[in-house]
């Protein structure tokens, strides 16, 4: 792919937007970009905020592709990936999904069988640009396709790669389901300085923009966060006996319980969906 590849999005929901809009701010070119879902309205309203090509043909916006990118449900997807099969098994673009749950197995067969695969676990955070995505190809994706995949992902957040596919599980445990844990975090926060006296918009305001400094702090740091949160804390201080608190209630364990419980929950959802379909 020493062009700049053509990229086709089935499916025109929230994701699918904001892969789109963090592609045009890092350079990709608008005339490479097509959509297609059913709803024509939509569409409409798509091309006219980000100027690219738009139909509600799915196997045209498959054909014009060098990746193809299926961004629809997964309770849909077995029949959109029958729907494309016979395009793409004659134009053999790289396929890409976001779907969660549906392994590349599964969507190889309905595409016919033998084509470049990558499946992304994309998180919410990508609406707005601070996405993390986890990353696994199949054995008949090139390494010119990786990194091209990586640098549509790489435009809303970052995008990192794992070799097995069973560790997207584990990905979707800790970034997919990831910000519900920090929004509930807040959540606590927000009410207990609320109860505490402090008017619950400036609770909010000073515990967002509490989580967010410690975030870059973490990204920008060299320090592990076992040594930052010690960096917060005095020998006998107010921090010190928060966290005392946290680890006498058993926050670690529970913290474990959840993603465990968020892990084994997206195995049981991969085998109902391909059960379903």
């Amino acid at each position: 792919m020493s062009r700049s590849p053509t990229i086709s999005f089935i499916g025109a929901g929230n994701m699918a937007s904001a892969i789109i809009g963090g592609m045009l701010d890092s350079g990709f070119q608008a005339g490479d970009i097509w959509v297609s879902a059913p709803d024509d309205g939509h569409l409409q309203s798509i091309r006219k905020r980000f100027g690219v090509s738009v139909t509600t043909d799915n196997r045209y916006c498959a054909q014009q592709a060098d990746i193809v990118v299926l961004a629809v449900k997964p309770q849909v997807m077995g029949d959109v990936c029958r729907d494309i099969a016979p395009v793409v098994q004659n134009t053999r673009p790289l396929m890409v999904s976001i779907a969660a749950g549906l392994t590349a197995g599964t969507l190889d067969t309905w595409l016919g069988g033998g084509l470049p695969l990558v499946r992304v676990m994309p998180n919410t955070p990508s609406l707005v640009g601070k996405g993390a995505a986890g990353l696994f190809a199949n054995s008949q994706v090139k390494d010119d396709q990786r990194n091209a995949v990586q640098k549509v992902f790489e435009s809303i957040g970052s995008a990192l790669w794992v070799d097995d596919e069973n560790l997207l599980h584990s990905v979707t445990a800790l970034s997919g389901s990831g910000p519900a844990y920090f929004f509930l975090m807040l959540e606590a926060l927000e009410s207990a300085a609320t109860e505490a006296g402090i008017e619950s918009e400036t609770a909010r305001a000073l515990a967002i923009q509490t989580m967010a400094g410690a975030a870059e702090m973490a990204a920008r740091s060299e320090d592990d966060p076992g040594q930052l949160k010690r960096n917060v804390m005095s020998p006998g201080g107010t921090t010190e006996r928060a966290i005392n608190t946290f680890e006498e209630g058993g926050l670690r364990d529970l913290v474990k319980k959840a993603y465990s419980a968020a892990f084994e929950r997206s195995r049981e959802m991969s085998r109902e969906l391909a059960d379903k379909q």
